[in-house]
């Protein structure tokens, strides 16, 4: 390719990418940079942004998907852009906020209450929590080593049988509603349905970026606006979602023929598909013609994509501590330390493990934004809005014993039901590994003599950060590299700094 002048074939090569979440926008604009001219998006939906949502909840701005930086520092390529584009508060900015390395656990002051409705008092919890805190610790010691366990979960509840085997019947009920809580608290980090459904190795995957975790003021969609100015403004084409992909590893088909919904069809010599690993899971086999290879599908099948949503409650005051910055509901009569309910349509809010009290106040009010993950968030979703706000009301009664405390409004996200999506976000199943991440970034076909006709992006690709906005951006950027790399044999690396 060298002799036929390949900054002009760069140019000329047209790229289609398929949805215009984080990680099909920086692919774009890290290929325009280079100097590829031919690069559109086709977005299923009439926005930007995918998973990166912004609301409005009455006068407060609230964050439908992605809720903040993970591990906000210099190694953050979001936190770097957010900065650049001056969406971040000034504390956030600090050395010290970047410095602070919390291992993925935000060191939140926490209130605990119990479905007795009493609040337990914080001497009498911190011994509990110091206990939660050291159980997780300990499910990093098996990254590659042989696992003792089946899962996550049942190593919890090994070592908290452990811990308090030889307490009293009064220690040992709450050590274990802690832990019962701890596990729901995981589901919505991880985004799995239990525990149960995690390897430990597979867990140890991931890598937690130093920095105290830190929100967009304005709402995370300003990232996504200021990034979306940066590209040709009629890159994305809306409402155009893609039916199926044609590929082929022969040498007489080196285009790859993209098909709309709408009957449309085009041709391209790359597409980057960034689609959710939940929409791949479900329309792999409909979306990709010929189907794709066999150890590919294996390792979508094996990767776990799970739901966690969101439900705000607004307040005319609080009835937390004012230091208070998580709320922790102990179930009394947890003792098996379950995550996840036997009947789902029946005890579904059992699996809130309590709320985040969204700060400042001056900025807010007082709102809190409960977490649920698993079939039951799944379940909450085909609930009305009405029906979830007297769920919640029933439950805040009950556990903190005030019979007439209502919230001034409710608001929940529906991430398992959005058909682009079909849930939240990625974590390893069991039997997961390294190879499993490799196998979902691999390009199409991964032989022959026409490569890179297919290439995959998004959180789910990432090795070490999936789940995060800060993996599915990077993820963009290497298969943008990618395609540098392959017309003009030379490292771009100098391309990341001009983003």
């Amino acid at each position: 390719m060298g002799s036929m002048n390949p900054g002009k074939i760069q140019r000329d090569a047209k790229v289609l990418i398929v949805g215009s979440g984080i990680a099909g926008i920086s692919a774009a604009l890290k290929l325009n940079v280079a100097g590829f001219k031919n690069v559109h998006i086709l977005e299923a939906t009439g926005r930007s942004g995918g998973r990166i949502k912004t609301g409005k909840m009455g006068n407060n701005i609230v964050e439908i998907g992605a809720h903040c930086i993970h591990g906000p520092s210099e190694e953050n390529p979001v936190f770097c852009l957010a900065r650049q584009y001056g969406l971040l508060d000034p504390e956030a900015l600090t050395p010290e906020n970047q410095a602070m390395d919390v291992a993925g656990h935000p060191p939140w002051v926490p209130n605990f209450f119990t479905s007795s409705g009493r609040k337990v008092n914080s001497e009498v919890a911190l011994p509990f929590q110091m206990t939660r805190l050291e159980i997780l610790d300990e499910t990093s010691d098996y990254q590659g080593k042989a696992e003792p366990f089946p899962s996550v979960g049942e190593f919890v509840r090994s070592k908290a049988m452990e811990k308090w085997k030889d307490a009293d019947n009064a220690t040992r009920s709450l050590g274990f509603s802690v832990v019962s809580n701890m596990m729901k608290v995981e589901c919505c980090f991880i985004g799995t349905h239990s525990m149960d459904a995690v390897g430990l190795s597979g867990l140890s995957l991931y890598k937690t970026l130093p920095g105290l975790d830190c929100t967009f003021p304005k709402g995370y969609e300003g990232l996504i606006k200021n990034l979306l100015l940066e590209i040709p403004p009629d890159t994305v084409t809306y409402n155009c979602p893609v039916r199926c992909i044609e590929w082929n590893n022969t040498e007489a088909q080196s285009t790859v023929k993209v098909e709309c919904e709408d009957g449309t069809g085009m041709t391209a010599d790359h597409v980057i598909v960034t689609v959710s690993l939940g929409y791949l899971k479900k329309h792999h086999s409909a979306m990709f013609s010929p189907p794709l290879p066999l150890h590919k599908l294996q390792s979508i099948q094996r990767q776990g994509f799970g739901t966690n949503n969101k439900i705000y409650v607004e307040f005319d005051s609080p009835w937390w501590d004012a230091d208070c910055e998580v709320i922790y509901f102990l179930w009394e009569d947890e003792d098996a330390m379950v995550d996840q309910m036997p009947d789902i349509p029946s005890s579904w809010i059992k699996k809130l493990f309590g709320f985040t009290v969204l700060k400042p106040t001056e900025r807010y009010g007082h709102v809190l934004c409960g977490w649920i993950a698993g079939h039951e968030s799944e379940y909450m979703e085909t609930l009305s809005e009405q029906e979830v706000a007297q769920s919640v009301t029933h439950l805040i009664r009950r556990f903190t014993g005030n019979p007439i405390l209502t919230p001034k409004r409710v608001m929940r996200s529906q991430w398992f039901h959005d058909p682009w999506t079909c849930g939240s976000y990625s974590f390893p199943g069991i039997g997961c590994s390294l190879q499993d991440c490799n196998n979902l970034e691999e390009p199409l076909p991964n032989t022959g003599s026409q490569p890179l006709q297919v290439l995959f992006a998004g959180e789910a690709t990432h090795p070490c950060f999936y789940s995060t906005v800060h993996g599915a951006l990077l993820s963009g950027w290497r298969e943008a590299d990618r395609l540098i790399s392959h017309y003009s044999n030379a490292p771009s690396n100098h391309l990341t700094s001009k983003l």
